[in-house]
């Protein structure tokens, strides 16, 4: 196993697998300035590793995230006020940018899968850093609220683009208008998370899920997969994923790791594939390109 230090989040690599663990549990995980720089850098740190192939996150102790830490009291999201250097880390068109949304956007752009062990109560920036995870699981303790409104904010985090295609606009709309806190049941039931599982369960459920894509998916496959999802989900016409899946598909199927899928499953044997997400990894996208802050 092979660890990198941070002071708010733990990052851990064994087999194959990243476990990125919230750490601050004396705080129920609040989300703070540091945490949100830490996390930044541990999606860099698992996109530049070879040796990861799937990324859970998880939250130490009780607590996924209990959202912002409002230490701060009333002045919390007061950033003018506040002054300095707060968790509103950059500064763009004279406007202090979403720390939270700087966070999902960074998973957003993630090289690797990600699924979310949601182990506790999730809220606020806690719930709304899960959007951009591919797969969430809970535990049965798991809570989660989109507490915006009840603090005299708005949703954050770009959840306003991911919430409504999970769980539809309806479903976004009162959890965000009533700002209830409510239980792993009705997440399941609302589509927000894929299972529920007893706390003791729930990170080998994650691991057991993560093995299985770790042991018989081809990395570049899995990156090219999650662009094609992701970033197809907002676009304007079918074409653009049709112009993006056939030049992945031409350059996939021209590859060793294409040649070994096949190989492998007529030799009735697991695969063993030896492209590489860091070097490997097809520009599919000659139109895609991130709109700039402004």
């Amino acid at each position: 196993m092979t660890a990198t230090t941070f002071e708010t989040i733990k990052l851990e690599v064994e087999d194959g697998i990243a476990t990125l663990t919230l750490n601050r549990p004396d705080r129920l995980n609040a989300f703070n300035t540091q945490m949100m720089k830490e996390l930044i850098a541990a999606f860099d740190a698992t996109d530049a590793d070879d040796a990861v192939k799937v990324v859970i996150v998880t939250g130490a102790g009780r607590g996924f995230c209990a959202g912002a830490d409002l230490e701060a009291g009333g002045a919390t999201f007061d950033y003018d006020k506040r002054g300095g250097e707060d968790r509103m880390a950059r500064q763009e068109q004279g406007v202090h940018r979403d720390g939270g949304g700087l966070v999902t956007l960074r998973i957003f752009d993630s090289l690797k899968p990600v699924i979310g062990a949601i182990n506790g109560p999730a809220v606020g920036i806690g719930v709304t850093m899960q959007l951009a995870m591919d797969i969430r699981m809970a535990s049965s303790a798991a809570r989660f609220g989109f507490v915006f409104a009840r603090r005299g904010i708005n949703p954050e985090a770009c959840s306003s683009w991911f919430l409504p295609r999970l769980v539809g606009v309806q479903q976004a709309l009162e959890w965000c208008y009533t700002g209830r806190v409510f239980p792993a049941q009705e997440a399941l039931d609302g589509g927000l998370i894929r299972s529920i599982h007893e706390p003791d369960d729930l990170l080998p459920a994650a691991r057991a899920l993560a093995r299985e894509m770790a042991d018989n998916c081809a990395p570049v496959s899995l990156a090219l997969t999650r662009q094609l999802i992701w970033r197809n989900a907002g676009t304007e016409h079918p074409m653009r994923a049709h112009q993006a899946d056939s030049r992945a598909i031409q350059s996939r199927g021209a590859s060793a790791d294409a040649k070994e899928g096949v190989t492998s499953f007529l030799e009735k044997r697991p695969p063993a594939f030896s492209n590489k997400v860091s070097t490997d990894l097809p520009d599919v996208w000659p139109f895609y390109k991130a709109p700039s802050f402004s």
